[in-house]
This record gives structure tokens, C-alpha cells and sequence, in this order.
């Protein structure tokens, strides 16, 4: 199922939904099948590495350090200050 970027002309929501063919998407405030597909924004070069490095330490501070396999857990300890 491709992704794709949408913004709804009854509310002026934007949002992303993942859409098999042959069905119509909703806008998921209004509920309105009023929309217009939007080109999808890429993350800058670059810049994806640290988005996914941020996600993980928030989920570290969450508490959700289990899904990370060894070596990346030492070397994310080896980066915090004790």
C-alpha cells in the first residue's frame, strides 16, 4: 500500500494514509472525502540519520531501550554522561 500526502478542502487539514487502490480515503477530522493529493515532503539529506538517532533517545526516555540490539546500546551508553 503506497503512502500518500493529502490535504482536505472542507477542513484544510493535512495528513498522510496509507491506501490500497480501488478505495477512497477520509479525512480523519471531518470525515470529508474531499481532498486533494499533496506532494510528499523528503527529509534532507543528510538529515535522516539524526531524525531516526532522536526518535531512539526519546524512546530510551520513555523507557524503551529493549529494542535495540547490543552494539547500538553501547555505544548510545558510551555517548551519555553519567
Amino acid at each position: 500500500m503506497p503512502l500518500f500526502d493529502y490535504h482536505c478542502t472542507a477542513c484544510h487539514a493535512d495528513f498522510e494514509r496509507l491506501v490500497r487502490s480501488g478505495t477512497t480515503p477520509t479525512c480523519p477530522h471531518c470525515g470529508s472525502t474531499a481532498l486533494d493529493k499533496t506532494v510528499s515532503r523528503i527529509a534532507p539529506a543528510g538529515k535522516i540519520e539524526a531524525i531516526r538517532l532522536a526518535h531512539r533517545r526519546a524512546a530510551d526516555a520513555a523507557g524503551m531501550f529493549s529494542n535495540y540490539s547490543p552494539s547500538e546500546r553501547a555505544r548510545l551508553l558510551k555517548g551519555k554522561s553519567v
